[in-house]
């Protein structure tokens, strides 16, 4: 009989029922929508946000050097003090490791060109430019990515190749390959091809030879640098003219910089963790925040000095929180539209089916029972209107990240994680609107109905 009652209510109301299921259908799609975006809108601003370059920035701590993130000083320099390139890979073992989506360790040696076509004489010769060499990681494996100085600086501009690390099993007769910076190959009459040596004192040309493999426009002071592999950087440290390092750098590096997906920063996250409870400084470590992992790098290598970069940290923070808050607005705006087209939609059949509820009740039907079968109408309708409004709030956000992030890859259709939740906002959206218009109906006295629908 209950079922019957339930058939009927939706056979013979369906304009009522058509009306109050594209609303939930409709608040259910934009929540979907909504909901589908924000579980990859970090990670997407992230890499939106990867041109302003690292976030973290790793350096000595006996030593403060000179620090340059996107051609501004972080650091004053003295020099003297060098991490290791084989710590790096303890930044695997931190708790937030998988966050960490770039890694670039950098080396700086002094060094001053002689273009090959340059024919140096012993007695008279011209004044060649003294500048640093640096030496990055280009395209090298890190655990399950591979990275270095172009991932973490893609508005870098490179016309040729990055250059390859020398193989030591060829011998000394190799030239190692370098990309020079657009003003310096200006400066020198350098182009692709073109080979350099480096002078040593008085003049004498080291025993390295170096090629041009590319030229690249930066926008910064790296515009008038030499970039090598960290490899051969490490090598003309050390041996290019024996008297740089004695100690030498066959695993030195003067700095890393990080690029890491990050919460945004918030009170919480600008407190000082060693003034923390025990309590509060678990909270603390195990949130993904710009300082809580720039302390955890700080344990995993010795010596070092982690600090976020705060305008990239701040400018990723703002954006992804105003962002968030719109989508919330949205859809609070959507699921509140849709209570109160289901309150309205529900009034209107309660006031239509007021004879049918006073008979029920004189025939002895239960004020639960009446109940039952109203909130069951709305259950069932959220149910299916909430199914409907997913699967179209899973198109609908497939196609707005296409549009508003375009070449970031397409993510699964469906997140089926979300349906269940969904549903539930349907349902208790449904019932929300649907609860003051049945309990205004089972106020009334079945005997007045019934008399005045006589």
């Amino acid at each position: 009989m209950f079922l019957r009652l339930l058939w009927e209510s939706f056979a013979r109301q369906r304009r009522r029922k058509l009306l109050a299921g594209v609303a939930i259908l409709l608040g259910t799609t934009a929540v979907t929508a909504m909901l589908a975006l924000a579980t990859t809108i970090g990670d997407r601003i992230h890499r939106e946000l990867a041109v302003y370059g690292a976030n973290i920035v790793v350096f000595p701590k006996a030593e403060q050097l000179e620090v340059k993130v996107g051609g501004v000083d972080v650091k004053p320099a003295t020099g003297g003090a060098y991490l290791k390139e084989s710590d790096l890979d303890k930044l695997k073992t931190i708790f937030w490791a998988n966050n960490i989506t770039g890694v670039s360790p950098e080396l700086d040696v002094p060094i001053t060109l002689a273009p090959d076509n340059v024919v140096l004489d012993s007695e008279k010769h011209p004044v060649f430019p003294s500048t640093t060499a640096v030496g990055y990681w280009f395209n090298h494996p890190f655990g399950d990515m591979k990275t270095g100085a172009p991932s973490l600086h893609p508005w870098w501009k490179l016309e040729g190749h990055w250059p390859d690390a020398t193989d030591p099993t060829k011998g000394d007769v190799q030239a190692v390959q370098a990309v020079v910076g657009v003003e310096l190959a200006r400066r020198l009459k350098l182009h692709i091809g073109d080979g350099f040596s480096q002078l040593l004192k008085g003049a004498r040309p080291s025993d390295m030879r170096f090629r041009v493999s590319g030229i690249v426009t930066t926008g910064d002071a790296t515009d008038s640098e030499v970039l090598l592999s960290l490899a051969d950087a490490q090598s003309l440290a050390y041996g290019g003219n024996g008297v740089l390092h004695p100690n030498g750098l066959s695993d030195a590096i003067d700095r890393v910089e990080i690029s890491a997906r990050t919460k945004p920063e918030d009170a919480f996250a600008r407190r000082n963790p060693d003034t923390l409870s025990p309590e509060q400084h678990e909270i603390w470590y195990c949130r993904p925040y710009a300082n809580s992992i720039a302390y955890q790098i700080r344990e995993a290598i010795p010596g070092a000095q982690a600090e976020q970069v705060r305008r990239v940290e701040q400018t990723e923070g703002t954006v992804l929180s105003r962002i968030s808050g719109l989508m919330w607005l949205v859809s609070g705006a959507a699921l509140l539209a849709a209570g109160f087209a289901v309150s309205a939609a529900m009034a209107t059949a309660v006031l239509e089916r007021r004879g049918e509820i006073g008979l029920m009740r004189s025939l002895g039907a239960s004020k639960s029972a009446i109940a039952l079968l109203f909130f069951s109408e709305s259950g069932l309708l959220a149910v299916l209107a909430g199914t409907v409004g997913y699967l179209a709030g899973s198109a609908l956000a497939l196609w707005l990240g296409a549009r508003i992030f375009p070449g970031d890859g397409t993510p699964p259709l469906f997140d089926w994680v979300l349906l269940p939740i969904v549903v539930a906002m349907a349902l208790t959206v449904a019932i929300a609107g649907s609860a003051p218009s049945i309990r205004r109906a089972l106020a009334m006295d079945p005997s007045m109905v019934l008399r005045v629908d006589a």
